[in-house]
């Protein structure tokens, strides 16, 4: 029996005794309530040796993307900005085509990582995998900003919330986040409500808006996370960043 299956049968369990009328004895009572303290204490006592989740709604969608069809010509990045900030900012892009552009493992040694149109012939574009939970960015996040938005579900960053620490771009194995230095805000790619921009923009079909599925492990990670969540982060970082 699972641990889970095993709670829940216990829980069940439980409320029936305590809904039952007929009267029974302390000895059946700690018995009862003992089960189920011990379930509950041992999930517990994982799930602060792990660090605090936020659970998340999952999204409904997912750009994918096709590195053969890619040409390098950028488009998607502008229209990202274009649309979602009001202004041509590649650098702050949503989907990222410049940093894998032209670098591989013969490519110019500027410290790039990941395909390039040098080395392997691709231009390898970086997409948000809209992470199941534990959601990274969201995890690390001392101001919960990262929130869900339908209709998609997409993670989304909450503007009002976020003060600017860059933990959540420290957090993302893939170096998905984004940060606009002129309005001190992290930003990622919440799908554009189910029309995103990238996609429509692309001239060679090298993006796909589609349903959801789960590539986290099979996109190899950027780089190793270097924040540290842990409950003690929010207020170190609110004292830092303020409003």
């Amino acid at each position: 029996m699972t641990g889970e299956k095993q709670k829940h049968e216990i829980l069940e369990s439980a409320l029936d005794f305590i809904n039952s009328s007929h009267s029974s004895s302390r000895r059946e009572f700690f018995l009862m309530t003992g089960g189920l303290i011990i379930a509950f204490s041992a999930s517990g006592a994982k799930a602060a040796k792990e660090g605090p989740v936020i659970i998340m709604d999952q999204a409904e969608g997912l750009v994918i993307a096709d590195p053969t069809k890619c040409v390098g010509c950028r488009r998607c990045e502008l229209a990202c900005t274009e649309f979602n900030d009001g202004k041509a900012s590649p650098t702050i892009a949503r989907i990222k085509i410049s940093r894998n552009l032209n670098f591989g493992v013969n490519g110019i040694p500027t410290g790039q990582r990941g395909g390039g149109a040098w080395g392997n012939g691709l231009v390898i574009q970086d997409i948000c995998n809209q992470c199941p939970h534990p959601v990274p960015c969201a995890n690390a996040c001392p101001n919960d900003a990262i929130v869900v938005r339908p209709p998609t579900n997409a993670r989304v960053v909450d503007s009002k919330r976020c003060i600017g620490c860059k933990m959540c771009r420290r957090a993302c194995p893939w170096e998905m986040m984004s940060f606009d230095s002129g309005t001190n805000k992290a930003t990622k790619c919440f799908l554009c409500d189910g029309s995103p921009k990238c996609v429509e923009a692309c001239p060679s079909g090298a993006l796909t808006y589609a349903a959801w599925r789960d590539l986290t492990g099979k996109i190899p990670p950027r780089v190793a996370p270097t924040a540290i969540v842990a409950p003690e982060k929010a207020q170190t970082c609110n004292e830092c960043h303020k409003k």
